[in-house]
C-alpha cells in the first residue's frame, strides 16, 4: 500500500467523494431542481417536427413568410418598417430556426437508425431461422429420396410378379423352371393346388 505523509493513500481517497474512477460519484444537490423530460415523448416530437420541416408545405410557408417580410420592410411605409434593408432581424430569426432544426433532425435520424438496426437484427435472425429450416427440409427430402429408391417400384413389382407367375405356371405343368420334376406326395398325386 502506498503511503503519503504517514497516511495511507487509500485512507486519503476515502474522505473524498468519487476520487476513484471505478466508483460512482455521489450526486450533489443543486439549488435548482433538474428538469425531467420523457426521452420517448421528446423523440416523437422531434420526429414530427423533422418530418414537417422536410415537406413542401413548410417550404411554401417559409417562402411566403420571407417574401412578405422583405416586401413589408422594403416597400412598406417608412415609419412602419421594423427591419430595414440589411434585414438583420430576419437573418437572426432564420439562424435561430436553423439552430433548432438541425439537432431535431439529427435526433430524428438517430431514432430512425436505431429502428433500422433493430429491424436489421430481426431480419437477420429470421433469415437464419429460414436457412436452418431450409437445410433441415433439404436433409429430410434427401433422406426420403434414399428411402424411396430402396422401395420397390411398380415396374419392379410387375416384373417380379410375372417371374413368379411363370414359376407357378411351370410347377402346375409338372415341371419346375430348373428342369426338375414336381415333387409328389406319397399317394402318387402331385402337390395339391391351393
Amino acid at each position: 500500500m502506498i503511503e503519503l505523509r504517514g497516511e495511507p493513500l487509500a485512507g486519503r481517497r476515502a474522505g473524498r467523494v468519487g476520487a476513484r474512477l471505478d466508483e460512482p460519484r455521489q450526486l450533489t444537490r443543486s439549488l435548482l431542481p433538474r428538469p425531467h423530460y420523457d426521452p420517448e415523448s421528446f423523440g416523437r416530437l422531434s420526429e414530427r417536427i423533422a418530418r414537417f420541416l422536410g415537406t413542401a408545405r413548410f417550404l411554401v410557408y417559409m417562402t411566403v413568410f420571407i417574401v412578405v417580410w422583405l416586401a413589408w420592410n422594403s416597400l412598406g411605409p417608412p415609419g412602419l418598417r421594423f427591419d430595414p434593408y440589411p434585414f438583420i432581424f430576419l437573418t437572426l430569426m432564420l439562424s435561430v430556426q436553423a439552430s433548432f432544426a438541425a439537432p431535431l433532425i439529427l435526433l430524428a435520424q438517430n431514432r430512425q437508425d436505431y429502428r433500422d438496426r433493430v429491424q436489421y437484427e430481426q431480419d437477420r435472425a429470421r433469415n437464419e431461422r429460414t436457412i436452418a429450416d431450409t437445410e433441415y427440409l433439404t436433409r429430410e427430402i434427401a433422406g426420403l429420396r434414399l428411402a424411396v429408391s430402396e422401395v420397390a417400384t411398380r415396374d419392379f413389382l410387375r416384373s417380379e410378379l410375372e417371374h413368379m407367375l411363370k414359376e407357378l405356371n411351370g410347377e402346375r405343368g409338372g415341371a419346375r423352371p430348373d428342369g426338375a420334376p414336381a415333387p409328389r406326395r406319397p399317394g402318387g398325386e402331385g402337390v395339391p393346388r391351393r
